[in-house]
């Protein structure tokens, strides 16, 4: 039996970045080096909350991105100002662990964010002070999997990377290591 392929960004992690980070910042371990543990892709669709269809068509949008079935995010309480009721569909999202969220992490740096129009880079201010980084994308079109011909609205996204760093410095580095494009 053949020996499975290791994913670009696995190789890179171990043969280059947890060299580097372990110099920058004087790891003992192996162990202590910050690495990604999962990214959640997540989308709100509350504007067609009451259109099934629209909101099939979107999780469908979705997992094709992702390459992982989305999993409908409910209200929790009902606002009449919104006309939003307790358990209705709102959103959804995707947790991508492993070799598909390595799979993804590529994707996006590699093809998706350089066909952004004017694209210097992402904000290096998204951190949340725990290591973990945001990223709002405000079209699905700049994935290639996704036809203009077939889309039915341009939607956005959010992408959280959750990190096992404990600063912000840390996290930075990881991600810019693996090959994140931030901005000055």
């Amino acid at each position: 039996m053949a020996k499975k392929e290791q994913n670009r960004m696995v190789k890179l992690y171990r043969e280059q970045v947890v060299p580097a980070l372990t110099a920058e910042f004087g790891y003992k371990n192996i162990n202590e080096v910050p690495k990604l543990v999962k990214i959640v892709v997540s989308a709100g669709l509350g504007d067609v909350k009451s259109n099934s269809k629209s909101f099939n068509i979107a999780l469908d949008e979705l997992a094709v991105i992702t390459g992982q079935k989305p999993v409908p995010t409910v209200a929790k309480k009902s606002i009449s100002n919104f006309s939003l009721r307790e358990g209705q569909k709102i959103g959804a999202k995707v947790t991508l662990r492993g070799e598909k969220m390595y799979e993804f992490f590529d994707r996006l740096i590699s093809i998706a964010l350089p066909r952004v129009r004017d694209f210097h880079g992402v904000p290096a201010k998204a951190f949340d002070g725990r290591g973990n980084y945001s990223l709002g994308i405000k079209e699905q079109l700049i994935f290639p999997e996704i036809s203009y011909d077939k889309i039915e609205k341009v939607r956005g996204f959010d992408v959280c990377f959750v990190t096992t760093a404990k600063t912000n410095a840390e996290a930075k580095a990881l991600l810019k290591a693996l090959g994140m494009p931030f901005n000055k």
